[in-house]
């Protein structure tokens, strides 16, 4: 997600659909060398749980291109869309609910949920690009 998710119900967020990863991976944040597969700087943003909405099967809700779902996150909680427009894009929506507003999450709360460091501090630890870091631009 370029921009990070938005708390606003209005807006549309593009999410790019990229392989499954294996669930160690899910707590590693640190610097994947350029070059190799997802080289940059990883952040561990947030974490949490989520369920999808409605008893749904969510293989044949992302199968058909609409997934909502719950997320009880340390950062993103309440429900919300994935729409699938075109291949590997996506937008994701958050649903009006009681955790709904107009607070740009992306940039009040930018640290990692398990360092509390912020993306240039995890490049500069790891020897990562930290100009590009600062940026947030994935390529």
């Amino acid at each position: 997600m370029p921009k990070g998710p938005s708390l606003d119900p209005k807006q549309r967020r593009l999410a790019m659909e990229v392989e499954d990863h294996p669930l160690e991976y899910a707590s590693f944040e640190g610097v994947i060398p350029e070059g190799e597969y997802g080289g940059g700087t990883v952040m561990v943003w947030d974490e949490g749980v989520w369920m999808p909405m409605d008893d749904v099967d969510p293989a044949k809700a992302l199968e058909r291109g609409e997934l909502r779902f719950v997320l009880d996150g340390a950062k993103l909680k309440g429900s919300w869309t994935l729409i699938r427009t075109d291949g590997r894009r996506w937008l994701l929506m958050k649903r009006n609910d009681e955790y709904a507003g107009a607070e740009d999450i992306a940039t009040t709360r930018p640290r990692s949920v398990r360092t509390k460091r912020l993306l240039t501090e995890i490049a500069r630890a790891g020897g990562g690009d930290v100009r590009k870091a600062a940026s947030g631009d994935p390529d």
